[in-house]
């Protein structure tokens, strides 16, 4: 037994895998509600997140490129990973929900793992994504890295060759660490507003109190079913009361507007916000958004929040799903110029001083904009520069060459 445990221990920096630290990962709060990745999905503000990262990474363009000789870039669409990545990466999903799950991955648990199948030449056939708390990180006796997955049809073990690990922010550089159990006490109190202000409305919208009576009921649990049955509910909100023999009716509770309830809840959207890097006003918070600045927000939100995740996704597909002998001259790139764009009016300016200084080809605006592309003929791919820009050293003789000229 002690051979097995030395051949297959857990690699020892962290010894532990935050997984199995005890009340660190997910688990109780202060706020005393329990948090994990399905319930923190039940808070608005971490679902919106979730999905607006997700599917933003997933529905931007995935290319293979190659490096030509000059330096230049071309697209590949006869490499084997191209059909993968940009369109089927198996049977059973699109290339738009292998991204969005596995970038769901990410931001619920810190990791994202796939299962690589190649063929026998090595190249990538099929990607298959993976639960990331059904999969361990192990070394073995040579120091080598290996996975163990535990499926509803038993334990599977796996090379680094057949596994696409995205690990996110975390302490060895090898294993992510769950932003959700980071942020799981703010999750908790977004969860037990919410849960607050759902028993406040299904109690008729009306603070708990005590019904009083002059004399001895018999019955108190059947009067305060009655009372329940009919005020209990938003339904009969404001319904009027009407009180019998002398009984009175006395509210104890906390008045939400007195325990600032709406802005507990308010302030925890942007808690949670802040833990995602999303702009409050894509999770429906304007307060602060204008037309001045909201595109300027949505531009931040590309350069700061989905550029490090495409980094960490594109560096991790280069390095488990090419070939070594690729790695040097083909890539894969998120195509993110789509999203940067601003609108008509300044993408028109940009085009037009792009073309003046050689920059764009007619035909490389035309294909940014998604229209059809202009022939040799029609100069389509000329790249032209303005005619009245010279160099300061040719003004003086092109007008001495007209002096000349004058006086010939």
């Amino acid at each position: 037994m002690s051979i097995l445990s030395n051949l297959f221990r857990p690699r020892d920096k962290p010894r532990n895998n935050i997984n199995s630290m005890p009340g660190f990962f997910f688990g109780g709060t202060t706020a005393g509600k329990y948090v994990n990745e399905r319930t923190a999905m039940q808070s608005t503000a971490v679902y919106a997140c979730v999905r607006i990262i997700s599917e933003a990474i997933a529905s931007l363009p995935l290319h293979v490129y190659r490096y030509r000789p000059d330096g230049s870039k071309e697209r590949v669409v006869n490499h084997p990973l191209y059909h993968l990545l940009h369109d089927e990466p198996n049977d059973e999903m699109t290339s738009f929900v292998l991204r969005e799950t596995m970038t769901a991955h990410l931001l619920l648990y810190g990791n994202a793992y796939a299962q690589i199948v190649r063929n026998g030449r090595g190249d990538v056939i099929e990607i298959y994504p993976l639960m990331p708390n059904r999969m361990g990180v192990y070394r073995d006796a040579n120091r080598q890295i290996f996975y163990r997955y535990m499926s509803d049809y038993g334990e599977f073990t796996f090379t680094v060759d057949d596994i696409l690990h995205v690990p996110g922010l975390g302490f060895d550089g090898l294993i992510g660490y769950s932003p959700i159990a980071m942020a799981k006490n703010a999750i908790g109190v977004s969860l037990a507003a919410e849960e607050y202000g759902a028993g406040f409305f299904s109690n008729g919208a009306m603070p708990g109190g005590i019904l009083e009576h002059p004399n001895i009921v018999k019955d108190p649990a059947a009067l305060r079913d009655s009372w329940a049955q009919a005020f209990g509910g938003s339904g009969n909100a404001k319904k009027v009361a009407v009180l019998e023999e002398g009984m009175k009716f006395q509210a104890i509770s906390v008045p939400p507007e007195d325990a600032q309830f709406l802005e507990t809840r308010k302030f925890q959207v942007d808690e949670i916000a802040r833990i995602f890097r999303v702009p409050p006003h894509m999770v429906g918070d304007l307060e602060k958004a204008t037309f001045n600045n909201i595109e300027q927000l949505s531009l931040e939100f590309v350069k700061y929040t989905l550029q490090p995740w495409l980094i960490r996704l594109e560096q991790a597909m280069n390095k488990s799903l090419l070939l070594p002998s690729e790695k040097s001259s083909v890539f894969v790139k998120f195509n993110l110029d789509g999203m940067l764009r601003g609108d008509f009016e300044s993408r028109m300016r940009g085009y037009s001083t792009g073309i003046q200084n050689g920059i764009y080809s007619f035909n490389e605006v035309r294909q940014l904009e998604d229209m059809d592309l202009l022939s040799d003929d029609e100069g389509g791919n000329t790249h032209a520069i303005n005619g009245a820009m010279m160099k300061l050293s040719q003004i003086g003789a092109a007008y001495q060459k007209g002096v000349d000229d004058n006086n010939a």
